[in-house]
């Protein structure tokens, strides 16, 4: 079933103005989720929306969205409301600036969307601003979910990808982290020259298809398992060793690596098929 699209409008960049579709880009379909359960008799726990003062369940029809402006004290806001923001980009991702598609740090990226041009005619005026956007990356905001997003837009394949953006109040500073205020000013060129050539040797083409959940896996393995009335035994996962002396680690880290290239394929035998004796 091909994928809906979460918002409709139109890309801007400058004069230029193009319908376009936002698709999400990722799915979480194969993530297992859980529910919660009364322990005693396994039922599903129900959510029940308890006003407190009234001392009774409350509907849906009867909530409504409140700011609290002073302790205990709200400012009611219902959907009317909520249409007079008439900002830009509720319909419109205006790409206002444009810099290199590596330029923006990646601590900065949340969540990406696949654009696609609405309709046939907006093809062919689609496809020239993302030829023309090649190795750049355009800013701009869009409003999506009841929020104001800052996002990125690239050129990828035969389409654009949007990222939503963190804004810089958002990330937090490194120095905050405790831990970090007492790193070492200098470390010893030796051993760095030799933790190159331990990493040297793991260099490569990275393909992400390679890599699987496996925690997602073996869960999925306990479940079938729980189900079918198996036991499984969880394997014993051994600590890895403290470090000591990081050069000592470093050494053997290559010599394993290269007595493991070194290492010989076993040879495998044919053997040919026995002819099955007549009775």
């Amino acid at each position: 079933m091909p994928p809906r699209p979460t918002w409709k409008g139109f890309l801007k960049v400058s004069l230029v103005t193009i319908p376009v579709k936002v698709f999400p880009a990722t799915e979480s379909a194969e993530t297992i989720s859980f529910n919660q359960l009364h322990a005693e008799c396994q039922t599903r726990i129900q959510q029940k929306r308890w006003c407190p003062h009234c001392e009774r369940e409350v509907p849906n029809t009867d909530i409504v969205k409140g700011y609290e402006f002073e302790k205990g004290r709200y400012v009611i806001v219902d959907e009317e409301d909520v249409e007079k923001v008439r900002v830009e980009s509720t319909r419109v991702i205006n790409l206002e600036k444009f810099t290199d598609d590596t330029a923006i740090d990646p601590i900065y990226l949340e969540r990406p969307y696949y654009l696609a041009p609405d309709g046939p005619v907006a093809r062919e005026a689609f496809a020239v601003i993302r030829e023309g956007m090649k190795g750049k990356a355009g800013i701009g905001k869009v409003a999506l979910y009841g929020r104001e997003y800052l996002v990125k837009v690239q050129p990828r394949e035969q389409g654009l990808v949007m990222y939503t953006l963190r804004h810089a109040n958002e990330i937090r500073s490194m120095e905050a982290i405790d831990e970090l205020s007492e790193m070492p000013d200098k470390v010893k060129p030796e051993e760095v020259k030799l933790a190159r050539q331990v990493m040297g040797t793991f260099e490569g083409t990275v393909d992400l298809q390679e890599y699987r959940d496996d925690y997602q896996v073996g869960l999925r393995e306990i479940i079938d398992a729980k189900i079918e009335g198996r036991e499984i035994v969880a394997p014993e996962v051994e600590a890895p060793p403290k470090v000591v002396n990081l050069m000592e680690a470093l050494r053997k880290s290559l010599d394993t690596i290269s007595s493991n290239k070194k290492t010989p394929a076993p040879i495998t035998r044919m053997v040919a098929p026995q002819k099955k004796r007549r009775a």
